[in-house]
């Protein structure tokens, strides 16, 4: 759960407010892509807004040893990693350990690929706009990973769409990006959650009930 008057009252909401922000984009055969699971509530508005197709991009985070909350990197589709060498330095962590985790989480970013997209390809994006979304960013390392994979898809514009990130996060991923947008920028943000006023976790059934009904929406030409 977040907090009573927060800026974003649910994922909805900011996928609303985001949304108009983006409006722009909307003549550039956008295709937005939503990281899972929080993303995709977030990106299901957007897409709804801007007429444009649902898509999920998934990134895992590498914990690291004893501290699996404590992101070293990240992985995603097609053998991207992205790592925080300083963190790996500081840590002492082994080559032999990034090549587990790394190993693991892939399989995982290919086990959920499977249950959201099927077999499905992916849109061809010459000569369109990809939108990447979530619905927050602490330390990014999830995001950029997933940037660097749609970056490797040519898209004429890579864009990432955020409603709250840390200002040092947006510096650090600004030039993984065409273009960055986030709502607020708080400078001691602490927990995404907290800027939401409900903040529930969203099940996988929730993230295909989003993407099916985004499909229907867009039609197959879309």
């Amino acid at each position: 759960m977040g907090i009573p008057d927060a800026p974003f009252v649910d994922r909805g909401d900011a996928g609303r407010r985001l949304a108009e922000r983006l409006a722009p984009y909307k003549d550039e055969r956008p295709v937005v892509f939503a990281l899972p699971r929080g993303g995709v509530p977030v990106g299901a508005e957007v897409a709804r807004s801007l007429g444009a197709p649902l898509e999920v991009v998934v990134s895992r985070k590498l914990g690291a040893p004893d501290q699996p909350e404590f992101g070293i990197g990240a992985v995603a589709p097609g053998d991207v990693r992205v790592l925080n060498e300083h963190a790996v330095r500081v840590l002492g962590i082994p080559e032999d350990y990034l090549e587990w985790v790394t190993e693991r989480e892939s399989a995982e970013v290919e086990r959920r690929l499977r249950l959201f997209r099927g077999d499905r390809p992916y849109p061809d994006l010459e000569g369109r706009t990809a939108i990447l979304v979530d619905d927050g960013l602490a330390t990014g390392v999830t995001a950029r990973a997933a940037l660097r994979t749609l970056r490797r898809m040519e898209p004429e514009r890579l864009v990432l769409a955020v409603p709250v990130c840390a200002p040092q996060t947006a510096a650090l991923i600004r030039p993984e990006a065409d273009d960055l947008l986030c709502l607020i920028a708080p400078t001691d943000l602490k927990a995404i959650g907290l800027w939401y006023e409900s903040f529930e976790q969203v099940p996988d059934e929730e993230v295909i009930r989003l993407l099916e009904e985004a499909g229907h929406r867009a039609g197959p030409e879309s």
